[in-house]
């Protein structure tokens, strides 16, 4: 009953089986290491992409020397290391501001409509619902423009535009017109 492996609770039946997905830095790992005798590929196909240096084919058409190489695999640049991804607190903040961002947009929804009978004298009723929906839709809009606009730069930049935002889309009329305005 007992193997004598110490992780046999970490790890699962099958766990080896090579058509399970695997982490890119784990393929990686698999691609830095020479192809194996049983790698080979058969009769007329040739291994190309990253990792295939190694690789032959059957009839050896797949050995290829640096005098052979072909100006696709020249002209391709050095694969650059992954960006790390978000940490855990950055994801849990991230949901935090992505739910006080909701919240802004039922409070101008909600402000909004409290509003709506008051000033009929200012604007038409079509120019209103308008104005209504665009400031109900800006801080959802503002979220997820940032988020697609600092995908690749610096964390702080993403934190202080997401911070700009909590603060001048804070919902007026919400505020004004409930506890804090009575």
């Amino acid at each position: 009953m007992i193997t004598g492996r110490e992780d046999d609770a970490l790890s699962w039946d099958g766990d080896d089986d090579p058509t399970l997905v695997t982490s890119p830095r784990e393929d990686a790992v698999r691609s830095a290491s020479p192809a194996a005798p049983e790698d080979e590929l058969p009769a007329g196909w040739r291994a190309v992409g990253t990792g295939s240096d190694g690789a032959a084919s059957a009839d050896g058409a797949g050995d290829r020397g640096p005098a052979e190489e072909s100006p696709v695999d020249a002209a391709a640049p050095a694969e650059a290391e992954e960006p790390a991804g978000l940490g855990n607190a950055s994801l849990v903040a991230l949901g935090v501001l992505g739910g006080v961002y909701l919240l802004f947009a039922v409070g101008w929804l909600v402000g909004g409509l409290r509003l709506q009978g008051q000033y009929r004298v200012l604007v038409t009723d079509a120019m209103y619902q308008g104005a209504l929906w665009l400031a109900a839709a800006a801080p959802l809009i503002w979220f997820g423009t940032v988020l697609f606009a600092t995908r690749g730069g610096r964390a702080w930049a993403r934190w202080a535009w997401l911070t700009a935002g909590a603060v001048l889309l804070v919902p007026w009329p919400f505020i004004m017109i409930g506890a804090v305005g009575a």
